[in-house]
């Protein structure tokens, strides 16, 4: 009775130590580090590239996102079927399992669920970590088709099998996919604090049959979306749906991604504008202007009327809107005028020597946030700098390259996003 009594307490005691260490970590919420994907240390560099190279590679992926959401809003479909395709530009280190088992996921703020690769599997693609395999962990769980959370994928092997497990689908636009269980597992991100933080019963994809480009080296996806399946979604208990990123300017140096109360923004220079989630997160922006020239975005509603993303490279904006920002940019740069085969404002020179304007971004709710160079113009490679905004006939988005040296906050029970000026090197 005794040794009964002695184990009961013993495993009260660690219960209560597990839930303890778990409150710590989130006192104040956590952080973690982001990579881009031409980081050193991510699993997509090339050291070979040059950089002409990967700011066409920014380009393509950027033109390739745009034409997606657009397809996405036209069709309506729900977050789960539409996840974008050259999936983003940046990386989150995580481990999954019990043994854990490192794995990078590709972070996107488009779309809505958490999958990695799985062995055994049919199909799967070189990556830069040993895959995971699902049997050998002591904590992973398929689900059923009756969950909850099967019932909420709008694709799904259930239709034909209502007695079986959850099978999810993910088709990309270029013809890519992903196929797999919808199980529980246990995440652990590691933050910035030195301790890392363990989330139990997660749902995420396991994937047994992928199909992705020759240059895909990641694990999978890390959705930051608004749908149920999405990390922030899952996590919303614990960190109250609050997220924020801070871009560093230097791909080298790593970014930040924090959750809960370590995501607050607030503080001097910090605005804050209204946000609206229709499959993707959306913004109103009113007007941009470049020094006394007030350039209108047009009509705009409660739904929004630009995507603010992560995942995206390049700012895109209505024909006439960017025709007519482009000519009062113009106007302000001396430099020489060179023509590139994929951007439209380009200039020879350096970034220090252009001196263009400031460009302003009116948001609704009085969010007025300035855009310096940096986030303004891409260094292309030989010498040549690159208005980093296009003309667009589908997709209006706020991309990463304008967010730079910004602290993003996202509060998804305020429904507000708030910007505030910062050193993202030195945060």
């Amino acid at each position: 009775m005794m040794t009964s009594i002695s184990h009961s307490s013993q495993t009260i005691l660690l219960l209560y130590l597990y839930f303890f260490s778990f409150s710590e970590a989130f006192n104040g919420g956590f952080t973690v580090e982001i990579l881009h994907r031409d980081s050193p240390k991510s699993p997509f560099y090339r050291p070979t590239e040059t950089q002409l190279h990967r700011v066409a590679n920014a380009v393509r992926r950027s033109i390739h996102r745009a034409n997606h959401f657009h397809q996405t809003f036209v069709s309506k479909n729900t977050a789960e079927s539409s996840v974008t395709p050259d999936i983003g530009d940046y990386v989150m280190s995580y481990s999954v399992g019990t043994p854990e088992v490192h794995v990078f996921g590709i972070i996107d703020t488009g779309s809505d669920l958490v999958w990695t690769q799985c062995q055994p599997c049919k199909t799967c693609y070189n990556q830069t970590t040993p895959i995971f395999n699902s049997s050998k962990s002591t904590t992973y769980k398929t689900l059923p088709c009756s969950s909850t959370s099967c019932k909420s994928l709008s694709d799904n092997s259930c239709y034909s099998h209502k007695d079986k497990n959850c099978e999810y689908s993910i088709f990309y636009q270029d013809g890519r996919y992903s196929h797999g269980d919808l199980g529980l597992e246990t995440l652990t991100l590691g933050s910035t604090n030195g301790s890392s933080v363990k989330f139990p019963r997660t749902v995420i994809g396991c994937g047994r049959n992928n199909s992705v480009s020759s240059e895909e080296k990641s694990s999978g996806m890390v959705g930051l979306g608004h749908g149920s399946l999405s990390l922030i979604s899952q996590l919303s208990s614990s960190v109250g749906g609050k997220f924020s990123y801070c871009l560093a300017p230097i791909y080298n140096k790593p970014s930040k991604l924090s959750f809960g109360d370590a995501a607050v923004v607030s503080g001097n220079d910090t605005v804050s504008t209204p946000l609206a989630y229709h499959g993707h997160y959306y913004l109103t922006l009113e007007a941009l202007s470049v020094g006394k020239n007030r350039i209108e975005f047009g009509k705009s509603n409660e739904e929004g009327n630009i995507i603010i993303d992560s995942g995206t490279t390049l700012t895109f904006l209505p024909d006439d809107v960017y025709s007519k920002l482009e000519s009062a940019v113009a106007n302000g740069v001396k430099l020489k005028r060179v023509k590139d085969p994929l951007l439209s404002l380009c200039y020879k020179g350096a970034l220090h020597e252009l001196h263009a304007p400031v460009i302003t971004a009116h948001f609704s709710g009085d969010a007025d946030v300035k855009l310096s160079v940096d986030n303004s113009f891409i260094d292309s490679g030989d010498g040549v700098v690159c208005f980093a905004f296009m003309a667009s006939k589908s997709s209006s988005i706020f991309g990463n390259f304008a967010q730079k040296n910004i602290l993003v906050g996202y509060d998804l029970q305020k429904k507000t996003v708030s910007f505030k000026p910062t050193d993202c090197v030195q945060k």
